[in-house]
């Protein structure tokens, strides 16, 4: 097609068409040799770009005599010319490419496979994306033609009508997008039927009419598949039939004019299909249907013809009956009746949802009864996946005013409790070859342990937040149910168990799941009684909550007469009652006593010999501690009134039961937050009293020995008990040794390890996070009590923070193999190995968090035990470190206001931050984010700057050197690291990835108000520091250019790091400050030109890398976005797009003057972008064609991924090789 002559001659035709089969045949032929085959890809290559290209590809996909393959390609060489080529064709060039594909479509056959059907429809699409509604007007009546035709013509309809709504209105086609406005009206004028369209928009444009005919397609469609499915039979071509009317059906639901879908009958007819004896065509119901009610904000009008035909008898006993005919027995799962049940579990909850919006319009004598029935069935269903919904159903009912009240809910509370205290049992404690069908139906469902644990944290949430609310609407009942249920089992707990056995001690023992399972229940219900008894002010009601109360305290009190050998169990007994007294019984603070004391008389023998009995009776111990600091905050006012005898018996139990100072500090905390929290006391007598308290640790760290100790990283080693570590590891040749946890640990290697445990001990470390914490926590800024306590550590700070920050300075040093001289260099890389963390963490960590610790107990005396202490030791001191200052923020400016603090502070966190490991940084950035955030506004401007500058230095040195450590990891692949390994290390590598990035987020929210800072309101500021007012924390931070600069450079390698969730974020980010910087002052135009040359080079790099496939959209707007904002004012975004290889000057001048005239449209913005870059951005493997594209129906829903996530708040892509970024890097080369 070169302009002048469009007609080619037959022989050369003829020529062609026999030369590409040849080509075609030696590509296909196993026997070919690879060169023959490379020679006859490039020859099809150079076939494509010939100007006669569409013509050959037009006479060969037009000829029914040649193989299907040889056809295909000419439909790609068709292909190629609309995709590449057609804005280079002059308006009759266009026109006679149409009238091919035209053509060809009318001539396609039931003969024809799929893949020529399909190429015909997606070249279809692509004309009409570039022409429909512009110049080619007369599409839909060409549609209508086809449709008329044979049963290969109206598939073919089908699959042109599913494409162009997806790309129009589903996907963020760029084609499209380039003319969305016009595209989607003529969209919606197609599908629309003409009566829906005049009394909707009665004065709308006729001028320009693409629409032929009044029915519309939705019209069309759904009359086509109501006979389909009255006359379907047993005929599977019929019955395939249906199945694609609904999947186009399902592409156009979702934005079409909810009115038009009432109007079609659409729901009706779904429902007839939900009645077929086909699976297939029920699936597709389900799947169509959910479309139809995962929409929202429906008006009145549309909810009554949409959502309220749904709760009507028939419908509902439809649901009911598909649902009881779809039920599968655990032993003998029938894979398709199973995936319908899920589907009709998730509609059901569509369904459920929409309730809420009009809950007056269901009519009271509807199926709303019968649909509650249902529901209930589905949440006793033994699947939980299938059950959940249900669950997620309930909450949202219960969880309405107007529905909770109404009699039809009512009367099923009580099973819904049976259901959710018989469900709340810890699954994942149960072993994975249990017999229980709900564990077989979870292995089914879900592979992996950590998305196994995520679902089973959001069911069991489900589970309180029904019985919190029923407890809520019903207290009296509920809790009469709750109790007395939980009694019988807690009477039973042994029955058909073998009697409590040191022995055979397990805290995973069916005792204490059904045991752990009532208090889960019961602390649910505490919660709703505790919104109820807040919620009344009626004094009329006095008397039923003084019964209430009563019966709670009786019950209380029965459970803690009873007798409990188990640790575990008694650790949920007291967590329990506390539950009681802080909550409903609040105010009643001698009962409070009561549980104060039972606490303190809980004793239980500890026996060495039984390292998991001994392990939970120490934690027992450490929980007992937690809960008598509870009831000391919840009660001070009464327990300072009885302080001589509490002090006393406090002492005796700390003397008698504390293994350490430690701990009896953690017992003495309890008569510090007595003395400090009891306002009928006056102020001077407690804050001589609380001194009292912190002298003997103040003088621990003003002791010389240990200032010493902490001057140099040799003595530092001596400090923690581990200075002759190094000696130990050459001499034992630790590194030869392959599996640590299998080699026995010599009598030195134990002394080794006990001189680690006493020498922690004796650090101030913890007894000073056991007082500061209980200082400041739950405690209101500027009360009286927090005033109180930043006035007592504002003495002792200075004395503490000098040896405090040595320690962690220190401790950051540890894990550089450079500080380790005594090793042998041979020997350095032992260091890594030794001080790599094991640890547990839901969703990277493979089984339970129980069975890790039991693992890491059964190596104590093992090599691999030494060095758990070793980590355990430096571990410690780190993370007790990190804490301190963040409790010492939690006292405001007490804190922030020392001026010779930031530096110091800087340096003892990342100096040596370098050396940390992965997962031990994205703890370092957790913890001091507190520290960050609380700073007080006047304080700002001398404390954030040095301290967010080396915190973005070393997040940006870390995070940048260890994804190229996986990328060169994975571009050599190497052997030597297992797979389970690196997928280890990468996923703790994207969350300190998405750790940081949700920093930035946080730290440049334009929304974020400032901390609470009182001396601010009245106008002064603390110690003399000038107030200079930056607004929030967002509007410091870009005046403040010692720390926008890393910031900025952080958020700009942050582009290409290979975490999907953590790059979206921060290219929004990104975008969020391309305006900022729009004026001429000397920072805006630096970082002005910085965001236009390095940030816009890191989008395009990412765009083109098929790893952020999915990523285009947010990569094009923040491109967008910099050349909107930005070339008006410099050069560089254009220069920088035209040293971009294979894209003319006027290709770009062009597209920066349609993305002005675009400022307001962000599709069409990005749109504009991607058909610019259209050569280098990358496609997706399926794309690619290297994978199919998965099975619809294989995949999890939305809504079965939301519950595999953490709250229902890696990417699931297949891993694979980094892509050839070969010539991007010279990219940014001169044109």
């Amino acid at each position: 097609m070169n302009g002048q002559a469009i007609q080619l001659k037959q022989t050369d035709a003829t020529v062609a068409k026999a030369q590409i089969r040849t080509a075609l045949e030696v590509i296909h032929d196993v026997r070919s040799s690879n060169k023959l085959r490379q020679e006859a890809s490039e020859y099809l290559e150079k076939v494509k770009l010939d100007d006669e290209a569409p013509h050959h590809g037009y006479t060969i996909a037009a000829d029914q005599s040649q193989p299907a393959v040889i056809r295909h390609f000419g439909l790609s060489l068709l292909d190629y010319a609309v995709r590449h080529r057609w804005n280079q064709y002059t308006v009759e060039q266009n026109t006679l490419l149409r009238d091919w594909e035209l053509d060809l479509a009318r001539n396609l056959t039931e003969q024809d496979p799929s893949y020529i059907r399909n190429k015909i429809a997606s070249i279809w699409v692509d004309i009409a994306k570039r022409s429909w509604a512009l110049d080619w007007m007369n599409m839909d009546e060409c549609l209508v033609g086809l449709w008329k035709g044979p049963l290969a013509s109206k598939e073919l309809v089908l699959a042109i009508l599913e494409t162009l709504s997806e790309d129009v209105w589903g996907h963020e086609d760029p084609i499209a997008g380039l003319r969305s406005t016009e595209l989607s009206k003529a969209c919606l004028d197609i599908f629309t039927p003409m009566t829906v369209l005049l009394s909707l928009y009665p004065s709308r444009e006729r001028n320009i009419n693409v629409r032929y005919g009044e029915e519309g397609w939705l019209s069309r469609m759904g009359d086509l598949l109501e006979w389909c499915i009255s006359h379907e039979g047993n005929d599977e071509a019929l019955q395939a039939y249906a199945v694609k009317i609904m999947i186009t059906l399902r592409s156009a639901i979702g934005w079409a004019i909810p009115q038009s879908l009432s109007t079609t009958r659409i729901t009706s007819r779904l429902c007839q299909a939900l009645q077929s004896s086909s699976l297939p065509i029920q699936l597709a119901a389900v799947d169509t249907m959910h479309v139809v009610y995962n929409r929202t904000k429906l008006s009145k009008d549309d909810f009554k013809a949409l959502i309220v035909p749904m709760f009507t008898h028939d419908t509902v006993e439809l649901l009911q009956k598909i649902y009881d005919w779809s039920c599968v027995d655990a032993t003998d799962i029938d894979e398709e009746k199973y995936l319908l049940l899920k589907k009709l579990s998730e509609l059901v909850f569509n369904i459920g949802g929409l309730l809420r919006e009009h809950p007056a319009l269901i009519p009271i004598d509807s199926g709303f009864n019968t649909f509650l029935r249902l529901l209930i069935n589905i949440a006793k269903n033994k699947s939980l996946q299938v059950s959940i919904c249900a669950l997620h159903t309930w909450v949202k009912i219960l969880g309405s005013e107007t529905l909770v009240s109404s009699l039809p809910v009512t009367s099923f509370v009580g099973e819904l409790l049976e259901v959710c205290s018989q469900r709340v049992i810890k699954y994942e404690a149960l072993p994975e070859d249990s017999p229980d069908p709900s564990v077989v139906f979870l292995n089914e469902d879900i592979d992996t342990v950590p998305e196994r644990h995520l679902f089973l944290g959001n069911y069991m949430r489900f589970c309180k937040m029904i019985t919190e609310r029923i407890v809520q609407q019903s207290p009296a009942d509920a809790l009469y149910h709750i109790l007395g249920s939980a009694e019988q089992v807690i009477s039973h707990l042994y029955d058909g168990e073998p009697a409590f056995s040191m022995h055979s001690y397990s805290k995973t023992s069916v005792p204490f799941l059904k045991m752990d399972a009532q208090c889960s229940i019961l602390e649910a219900g505490l919660k709703g009684s505790v919104r109820w008894l807040t919620a009344r002010t009626d004094e009329n009601g006095v008397h039923e909550q003084e019964v209430m109360l009563q019966n709670l305290k009786v019950w209380c009190e029965r459970i803690l007469g009873l007798n409990f050998e188990d640790p575990s169990v008694k650790e949920r007994v007291i967590q329990l009652a506390v539950g009681f007294a802080t909550g409903p019984l609040r105010k009643d603070a001698r009962f409070a006593f009561k549980i104060f004391d039972y606490i303190l008389d809980t004793k239980y023998p500890d026996d060495p010999n039984y390292p998991s009995y001994s392990e939970a009776v120490k934690d027992l111990q450490g929980l007992c501690i937690h809960e008598l600091q509870r009831l000391a905050m919840k009660f001070s006012d009464y327990l300072i009134t009885i302080f001589d005898e509490v002090e006393r018996k406090v002492s005796q139990v700390s003397q008698a039961v504390a293994r350490d100072d430690n701990v009896r500090a953690r017992y003495y905390s309890v008569l510090f937050i007595i003395t400090h929290r009891a306002a009928s006391v006056d102020p001077q007598p407690r804050q001589e009293r609380l001194e009292t308290f912190l002298q003997p640790l103040v003088a621990q760290w003003q002791d010389s020995k240990l200032t010493q100790s902490l001057s140099s990283f040799s003595m530092f080693c001596e400090l923690l008990g581990c200075g002759g570590i190094q000696q130990y590891v050459a001499r034992r040749a630790l590194h030869r040794i392959p599996d640590w946890s299998a080699t026995p640990l010599d009598e030195e290697g134990k002394a080794l390890q006990l001189q680690m445990q006493h020498a922690l001990e004796r650090l101030p470390l913890r007894a000073t996070k056991a007082f500061l914490s209980v200082s400041v926590e739950k405690l209101e800024p500027n009360s009286t009590a927090h005033q109180m306590a930043g006035r007592l550590w504002e003495k002792m700070m200075p004395m503490i923070l000098p040896n405090l920050l040595a320690m962690i300075k220190q401790a950051h040093a540890f894990h550089d193999a450079a500080n380790w001289k005594d090793l042998p260099p041979e020997m350095s890389g032992i260091v890594h190995r030794m001080l790599t963390d094991r640890f547990w963490q839901i969703g990277i960590s493979v089984g339970s968090r129980d069975e890790f610790y039991a693992k890491v107990g059964d190596t104590k005396n093992t090599v691999e035990g030494l060095a758990s202490s070793i980590r355990a030791t430096v571990r410690a001191v780190r993370e007790t470190g990190y804490k301190l200052l963040c409790y010492m923020g939690l006292l405001g400016e007490h804190f922030y206001s020392y001026k010779e603090l930031p530096q110091p502070l800087s340096a003892a966190l990342f100096t040596d931050a370098h050396a940390l490991s992965t997962h031990q940084m994205a703890i370092l950035v957790e913890t001091i984010r507190p520290v960050i955030e609380n700073c007080p506004v006047a304080s700002r401007s001398h404390f954030l700057p040095c301290i967010l500058a080396g915190l973005f230095e070393q997040l940006d040195r870390k995070a940048s050197d260890e994804w190229d450590k996986i990328e060169q990891r994975t571009r050599n692949s190497e052997g030597r690291v297992s797979l389970d390994e690196e997928m280890r290390d990468e996923s703790v590598l994207r969350q300190l990835t998405y750790t940081s990035v949700m920093l930035v987020v946080g730290l440049l929210d334009p929304n974020k108000a400032n901390p609470p800072d009182p001396k601010l309101a009245n106008g002064a500021a603390p110690n003399g520091f000038p107030h200079i007012e930056h607004g929030n924390i967002r509007s410091f931070i870009l005046a403040t250019q010692q720390i926008l600069k890393p910031v900025i450079l952080f958020c700009t390698h942050a582009i290409r790091m290979r975490d999907t969730r953590s790059c979206s974020l921060i290219t929004r980010v990104l975008g969020s400050l391309v305006p900022e910087f729009e004026t001429d002052g000397q920072i805006d135009t630096e970082v002005r030109e910085f965001l236009s040359t390095e940030v816009l080079k890191a989008c395009i790099i990412s765009l083109h890398d098929s790893y952020f496939v999915d990523l285009q959209k947010d990569l094009s707007q923040l491109i967008a976005s910099i050349i909107i904002i930005y070339a008006p004012r410099t050069e560089t975004p254009r220069q920088i797009l035209l040293s971009l290889p294979s894209i003319p000057a006027e290709q770009v001048d062009q597209a920066i003057q349609q993305l002005y005239k675009a400022h307001q449209n962000p599709r069409q913005q990005r749109a504009i972008v991607l058909d610019l870059l259209e050569s280098l951005r990358g496609v997706s493997i399926s794309e690619q064609g290297r994978i199919t594209k998965p099975d619809r129906r294989k995949m999890r829903s939305a809504i079965e991924e939301s519950y595999m996530m953490v709250d229902m708040q890696g990417d699931g892509q297949i891993k694979q090789e980094s892509p050839d970024l070969g010539g991007v890097a010279d990219m940014f080369g001169r044109p």
